[in-house]
């Protein structure tokens, strides 16, 4: 795993998409997100969820930020720091390559 200069896994530029060994979906039996795949699932809570949705690959990361921001105005600046340092985790778990 690579780091930028302010220790982030995720840079700015990074462009996020979803492990294609992960799967994610609405699960009714658990009225939540979350993530199949094949040793198991990962249950969402829905802000993991929301950011999740937006790792299409397309996007970069200050892009899905600014989407998060726009959808989300009461957010602020802890909206950014959350969602990058989600980005990070998702990154380091393998839920996400960029």
């Amino acid at each position: 795993m690579t780091t930028s200069e302010d220790g982030a896994a995720i840079a700015p530029h990074h462009k996020p998409a979803l492990n294609r060994m992960f799967m994610l979906r609405w699960e009714p039996a658990q009225d939540a997100h979350v993530l199949l795949y094949p040793e198991g699932v990962v249950k969402l809570n829905p802000t993991a969820a929301e950011i999740l949705k937006h790792c299409s690959g397309t996007q970069t990361t200050d892009g899905i930020v600014a989407e998060l921001k726009a959808a989300y105005p009461e957010g602020g600046a802890q909206l950014e720091t959350s969602t990058r340092k989600f980005l990070d985790l998702a990154y380091a778990k393998g839920w996400i390559n960029v």
